[in-house]
């Protein structure tokens, strides 16, 4: 269930472009959640743009490209659910969403451009999804989009999830405290007296 808000100065794209980068994006978001090119995992794949303002927008104390670099100023929040990416999966997401920007903004990705095109990923704590008035988990996205459990991803997903659960259980934290795998969760020692 990724979302990625593109914000951009005002005038910097116009429909065409907007299309175009709706399109890359859109693969890009396909790609990081594993390849869940079905019709679910399209409708969960969502590109929102925000344009800001003239004079809204301002870098190192000026709104103009004092300090703005090629192909200009773009901030582009990921969202994403919490402990589905390690360091790599986040580090591929910063490029591929870079990359797809410079190549819609000057037709290459080329080194030295893009400095100016900040990606944040902000990852929402497992079970503060929510779609069709509904709590969804990892799990739950995972069998909506059609991505089998049993693959290495899922695996690591899993992996920071128990280790979360241990980490919660040896703090003394209440079982239903939130924020786990219900897979996880269950398997939840009590905190030792």
């Amino acid at each position: 269930m990724p979302i990625m808000n593109v914000r951009y100065r005002a005038g910097s794209l116009d429909r065409t472009a907007k299309e175009a980068m709706a399109r890359r994006l859109t693969d890009v978001l396909i790609d990081m959640e594993g390849g869940a090119n079905t019709r679910a995992g399209r409708a969960f794949a969502w590109i929102l743009f925000t344009e800001i303002p003239e004079g809204d927008w301002w870098v190192g104390g000026h709104a103009d490209n004092t300090f703005v670099s090629p192909p200009g100023a773009f901030l582009v929040n990921v969202v994403v659910p919490e402990g589905y990416m390690n360091a790599a999966h986040k580090s591929d997401v910063h490029a591929a969403v870079t990359s797809a920007i410079t190549q819609v903004m000057s037709g290459s990705s080329q080194a030295g451009v893009a400095a100016s095109v900040l990606v944040v990923i902000d990852e929402v704590t497992e079970g503060n999804w929510g779609a069709g008035g509904k709590t969804i988990s990892l799990d739950s996205i995972a069998d909506s989009v059609g991505l089998p459990k049993s693959g290495e991803r899922f695996r690591w997903v899993r992996s920071y999830f128990e280790a979360k659960a241990r980490q919660f259980a040896s703090a003394g934290y209440p079982v239903d405290v939130g924020g786990l795998l219900a897979s996880a969760a269950s398997h939840r020692q009590p905190p030792i007296a």
